[in-house]
C-alpha cells in the first residue's frame, strides 16, 4: 500500500458533538486526545467518518480490549491506542496520518508476510491479537473492501508452528471455586485434548504448577490471589459463561451425543462449567467449530503421584532452581527424535502414575525395546522416527483449516513412513507395543488423497501456487498448460497464419498494453484475411486480432489468476476431505509420540546402565547402589549408595558435613521413585518400590518479600503443608529444617516435626540435619535410624567420601568448608578459636567441672582480670599469610625482645 493510499484512507471528518443516546463504537480518539477514558461513538457520530474508518471502528468495537491487526493491502495496520501500544511493544515506527478532531491519528503497521514474527513477540508478552482479513475482491468493490475477523490469537489458543514452542504444550485453562472446592478444565488446542477436574481448593497451586497453562480464564467475580501470582495471561469472563447446565448442553451438542454419560460425566459440575466456558472461548478465537476436540476426559486427584510446586522445583524435573532448562531430568532424558515425543516425555515426567500397573506396562515395553543384551529394536525404531513430522499439531491445523501446503506434505511423508516403523517393531509381545503397531495403521483413504493431491515439494504458501499435483484436476492442468505452453501456441499460430495468408513476414507477438496481436507490414495489406480485425495502426504496419487469438488471449491473461483460484478451491476441498479422518490421524499421532518417548527412556537406560524397577505390595523403598541421574553426568566418578525404608525403618536421620552429599542422596531417592512411576528404568543396581501416593520436599528456601514472608516463614509454611498432607504411603524429604531462627527454637521445631512425622504421618522420611541432638530419636523410636555421609581431614583440607554409612556423623566440618569457599584465613582461624572456646564451655557445662581453657583467652580468677603478656597480644595480631619472609623474621626478633623485657 502506497503512502498516498494510506493518507487517503485515513482522511475523515471529525465528528460534531453528539446529543444522542448511549454510545456504541469505540473510535480510539482517546489516544489522540491523550486521555485515559475510551471515546465512544453513536451511529450518528459514526456516520461522519469515512466508510473505511466506519468499517474499522465497528470491528474494533467487537474487541475493544485487544489489539486489532487490520489488513490493508500488504500491511496489517493498527490505529489510535493500538498503534501506540504496538509501537512500544514491538519497537516499530509510530506515524500520524489524517486528522480527527483537528489532531493527527496515530498509526503503525507490520508487513503481512512477516506478521508471524510480530505475533510471536506479542503472545510471548501475554497480549492477544484480533486478525482482520480482506475477504472481498478489491477489483469489484465499489466501497471499502469487505473485511471480517478471521481469528483471535491468544497465548492459550495457538496452533501455528511459528508461534508455538515445538517441545512444550500451550494449555488454555479455566478455573473457578464453588463451596471451598476448586474446579478446573483445560484444553490443548494444538492436539484437541480436553480435560476437567474437581479438586480441593488447597490443591489448586499444585495443579496449576503441574499444568503450567499459557492462558487462564476465570469468572469476573472470582477473587483468588493465586491468579495474580501466575505467569500466564488471565482473562476474565462473565460468570454466566461458567454455568454447568448450559455447559452440559453445549458439550453434548458439540460431541453429537444425547448426554455426557459416555465420557463418565453424569451430572453438571463446576468443572463442567469451566469446560463449557473454555470451549466457547476457543471457538470464538478460531471463528469456527473445533472438530478435532472429539472427547472429554475426567481426571481425579489420585490418578497421579502428588507433586506440589516445591517438589517439582526442588527435584529439577524440567527447570533448574534458577529457572533454566538444563541440567534437569528432562534435559537428560529428552533424546526424542520428534517434537511430539518430547512433549509426551515432559508430560510423563510431570505426571507419574499412581496406578502402578500402567507404569509396569511401560517397563514391559522398555524391556522389549532394549532386548536381553541391548539387541532390541530401539535403535532401528529411532532411526525410522527421523522421517516423522509433528503429526499431532498438523492434524489440529487440518481440523482448523489452517494447515499450510508443507504441513500436508509432511503429513503425507509421515504416514508413508509408518510402514517401515511397523516393520522395525516386528511382532511385539509387550501390550503397549502391540497397541502402538495397531495404531500405526494410517487411514488409507487419507494417505491416497495426499499422495494424489499434493506435489512432492509444494510451495510454502498457497498464494504462491504450485501446491496441487499435476494430474489431480483436469481444469487446473489446462490452466497450467496455457501458462506453460503459451510460447509454443504462438509459434504454431504464426506458422499457420503465414501459410494461410501467404505473408512470410507475418508475426504473432504480445505487449502489456495491447495484449496479443498479429502484425502485418503495409506492403501486404491487401493479402490480410477477412476475419482479421484491426487492433492498432503503426507507420509501416497494422496490428490485428482474430477470434482464435482473442479467445486464447482471454484464457492466457487470466490463466494464472484462475489457476490460483482453482488451487485454493481444491485445497479447501482437500482439507475438508482430510477432516473426516481426524480421529484416525489423532490415534496415529498418539502412537508415534508414545513410541518416541518410550524409545528415549530405553535409549537412556541402555547408555547409562539403568535397571528395571520392581513394584512391591509392601510399603517401603529398597534401592541398591542408587545414583542421582543428573549429578552423575556432571562428575567424573559418582559414589552409588543404598537406601532402605520399610515399616520398621520409616525415617532416616541423615547427618554429615556440609557439601558431603546429603541433599544429593535424598533427591536421588525421590527421583528414582519418580522415574519408576513414570514408567522409566532407574539409575540403580536394583530398586524395589512400594505403594507411593505423594512426594514432598522441604529443601532450601528463600524469602518472598512481595508477599511479606521471610525465609523462615516460607520454610515453616512448606513444613506445615507436609505435616497436613503426608500419608503412610508418602515419601518426604526434609533438609535442615529449623535453620532460619535461633538455635534452640530451630532444634525444638526440628525435633517436634520429626516426632510428628514418625507418630502421626508415619510416612517414609529422609530427614537431613546438623542438629546432632536429633540423632537421639533413634533410641526412642525403633523405626528411626541414623545414617551419615563422612569426610576425612587431610592436612589443612577436607576430603568428602560421599558414601552413606550407618550411625550418626561425628562433626559437620563447617569451618573447613568455609575455607574451601575462600573465606579469608584470618576469619577461619578466628572461627576455629571461637569453636574451641564454645566446645570447652559445652564440656564444662556437661561435666560440671573445670576444663583446660584456651591459652589465648583472657581468664578471670577470684574477680581479678589476668592481663595477657604483650608478646602474646602482638602474636595474636600477626597475620602470617600477609608477611614476607623478611617481615616475618623482623616480627620474630620483636617478639623475642618483648619476652626479654
Amino acid at each position: 500500500m502506497t503512502l498516498r493510499t494510506r493518507q487517503c484512507l485515513m482522511a475523515f471528518r471529525p465528528p460534531p458533538p453528539s446529543t444522542h443516546s448511549r454510545p456504541k463504537y469505540n473510535c480510539g480518539n482517546c489516544a489522540v486526545a491523550q486521555t485515559a477514558a475510551a471515546c465512544m461513538l453513536s451511529e450518528a457520530e459514526l456516520a461522519h467518518h469515512t466508510p473505511m474508518m466506519q468499517q474499522y471502528l465497528r470491528l474494533k468495537a467487537q474487541h475493544p480490549a485487544l489489539l486489532l491487526f487490520y489488513r490493508m493491502g500488504d500491511f496489517y495496520e493498527l490505529f489510535f491506542d493500538d498503534a501506540q501500544k504496538a509501537a512500544r511493544l514491538l519497537d516499530i515506527t509510530l506515524t500520524a496520518r489524517g486528522q480527527s478532531a483537528g489532531k493527527p491519528i496515530p498509526m503503525a503497521g507490520v508487513p503481512y508476510h512477516a506478521v508471524e514474527q510480530y505475533l510471536a513477540r506479542l503472545v510471548k508478552l501475554g497480549e492477544s491479537v484480533v486478525i482482520c482479513e480482506q475477504i472481498g475482491d478489491p477489483a469489484t468493490s465499489k466501497g471499502p473492501v469487505e473485511r471480517a475477523i478471521s481469528r483471535i490469537v491468544t497465548p492459550g489458543t495457538l496452533t501455528d508452528s511459528a508461534l508455538l514452542d515445538d517441545r512444550r504444550d500451550a494449555l488454555l485453562l479455566a478455573v473457578t471455586l464453588n463451596r471451598g472446592r476448586g474446579a478446573l478444565a483445560w484444553l490443548n488446542l494444538a492436539n484437541g485434548d480436553l480435560r476437567l477436574m474437581d479438586v480441593d481448593s488447597v490443591q489448586l497451586p499444585a495443579q496449576l504448577e503441574r499444568l503450567r497453562p499459557a492462558e487462564i480464564l476465570a469468572p469476573d467475580t472470582l477473587a483468588l490471589a493465586l491468579l495474580d501470582a501466575q505467569p500466564a495471561a488471565v482473562r476474565r469472563l462473565a460468570e454466566w459463561q461458567f454455568d454447568p447446565a448450559s455447559a452440559q448442553r453445549q458439550l453434548a451438542q458439540h460431541f453429537g451425543t444425547r448426554d455426557l454419560a459416555g465420557f463418565g460425566i453424569d451430572q453438571p459440575s463446576p468443572a463442567l462449567g469451566c469446560a463449557g466456558a473454555l470451549l466457547d472461548y476457543a471457538r470464538t478465537t478460531q471463528q469456527q467449530a473445533l472438530r478435532h476436540v472429539t472427547s472429554i476426559g475426567l481426571e481425579s486427584e489420585g490418578e497421579f503421584v502428588r507433586l506440589d510446586a516445591n517438589t517439582r522445583r526442588n527435584l529439577e524435573i524440567s527447570e533448574t532452581l534458577r529457572g533454566e532448562p538444563a541440567p534437569t531430568l528432562l534435559s537428560l532424558l529428552d533424546t526424542c527424535v520428534t517434537a511430539m515425543g518430547s512433549r509426551w516425555l515432559r508430560h510423563a515426567l510431570h505426571h507419574p502414575r499412581s496406578d502402578r500397573s500402567q507404569s509396569a506396562l511401560r517397563h514391559d515395553a522398555l524391556a522389549e525395546l532394549i532386548g536381553d543384551r541391548g539387541d532390541g529394536p530401539c535403535r532401528a525404531v529411532r532411526e525410522r522416527l527421523r522421517a516423522i513430522a509433528d503429526v499431532e499439531r498438523i492434524t489440529a491445523r487440518v481440523a482448523l483449516k489452517s494447515a499450510r501446503p508443507r504441513d500436508l506434505a509432511s503429513l503425507r511423508d509421515s504416514l508413508v513412513a509408518a510402514a517401515p516403523l511397523r516393520s522395525a517393531l516386528g511382532e511385539p509381545v509387550a501390550r503397549l507395543l502391540v497397541d502402538i503397531v495397531q495404531d500405526l495403521q494410517p487411514p488409507a483413504a487419507a494417505l491416497d488423497l495426499l499422495l494424489r493431491a499434493i506435489r512432492s515439494e509444494p510451495a510454502a504458501l498457497l498464494r504462491d501456487g504450485g501446491v496441487i499435483a499435476d494430474g489431480y484436476d483436469a481444469a487446473l492442468d489446462e490452466l497450467r498448460g496455457i501458462q506453460s505452453n503459451c510460447g509454443a501456441f504462438l509459434l504454431e499460430l504464426e506458422a499457420r497464419e503465414r501459410e494461410r495468408s501467404g505473408i512470410a513476414t507475418l508475426r504473432v507477438e504480445y505487449n502489456r498494453v495491447h495484449g496479443f496481436y498479429i502484425e502485418v507490414g503495409n506492403a501486404h495489406a491487401e493479402r490480410v484475411p477477412a476475419d482479421y480485425r484491426r487492433r492498432q495502426t503503426l507507420k509501416n504496419a497494422e496490428r490485428y486480432i482474430t477470434p482464435e487469438l482473442k479467445a486464447f488471449e482471454d484464457k492466457a491473461l487470466s490463466a494464472s489468476e484462475r489457476a490460483l483460484a482453482r488451487e485454493k478451491l481444491l485445497y479447501d476441498e482437500l482439507l475438508e476431505a482430510l477432516a473426516q479422518h481426524i480421529p484416525q490421524l489423532q490415534r496415529t499421532a498418539r502412537a508415534l509420540s508414545l513410541l518416541d518417548g518410550l524409545c528415549a527412556f530405553a535409549d537412556c537406560a541402555l547408555r547409562r546402565d539403568w535397571c528395571r524397577p520392581a513394584f512391591t505390595g509392601a510399603p517401603g523403598i529398597d534401592i541398591d547402589s542408587g545414583r542421582h541421574p543428573i549429578v552423575e553426568q556432571q562428575v567424573d566418578s559418582f559414589i552409588a549408595n543404598d537406601c532402605l525404608l520399610a515399616p520398621t525403618r520409616r525415617m532416616l536421620l541423615v547427618t554429615g558435613p556440609n557439601m558431603g552429599g546429603k541433599s544429593t542422596y535424598m533427591r536421588q531417592v525421590a527421583l528414582i521413585a519418580l522415574l519408576a512411576h513414570c514408567g522409566s528404568f532407574v539409575p540403580a543396581a536394583s530398586a524395589r518400590i512400594g505403594p507411593l501416593d505423594a512426594i514432598f520436599t522441604r529443601i532450601g528456601a528463600s524469602d518472598e518479600l512481595a508477599s511479606g514472608r521471610s525465609t523462615f516463614m516460607v520454610e515453616m509454611t512448606e513444613a506445615a503443608a507436609i505435616l497436613h498432607g503426608a500419608t503412610g504411603n508418602s515419601l518426604v524429604l526434609m533438609d535442615e529444617i529449623g535453620r532460619g531462627t535461633s538455635t534452640f527454637d530451630g532444634l525444638a521445631l526440628a525435633f517436634a516435626i520429626a516426632r510428628h512425622l514418625l507418630e502421626k504421618n508415619r510416612c517414609h522420611t529422609l530427614f537431613a540435619t546438623h542438629y546432632f541432638e536429633l540423632t537421639r530419636l533413634a533410641h526412642d523410636y525403633p523405626e528411626c535410624a541414623n545414617v551419615h555421609l563422612d569426610a576425612v581431614e587431610h592436612g589443612h583440607s577436607i576430603v568428602f567420601m560421599h558414601a552413606v554409612e550407618d550411625g550418626p556423623a561425628s562433626q559437620s566440618y563447617g569451618i573447613e568448608v568455609a575455607a574451601l569457599a575462600g573465606i579469608p584465613g584470618s576469619v577461619v582461624r578466628e572461627a576455629r578459636r571461637r569453636l574451641r572456646a564454645l566446645e570447652n564451655r559445652e564440656v564444662a557445662a556437661q561435666s560440671g567441672g573445670d576444663v583446660q581453657p584456651d591459652l589465648f583467652i583472657e581468664t578471670h580468677d577470684a574477680g581479678q582480670t589476668r592481663i595477657a603478656h604483650p608478646a602474646v597480644v602482638a602474636l595474636q595480631q600477626i597475620d602470617p599469610d600477609a608477611l614476607t619472609p623478611r617481615e616475618a623474621l623482623e616480627r620474630l626478633y620483636d617478639l623475642r625482645r618483648m619476652l626479654k623485657e
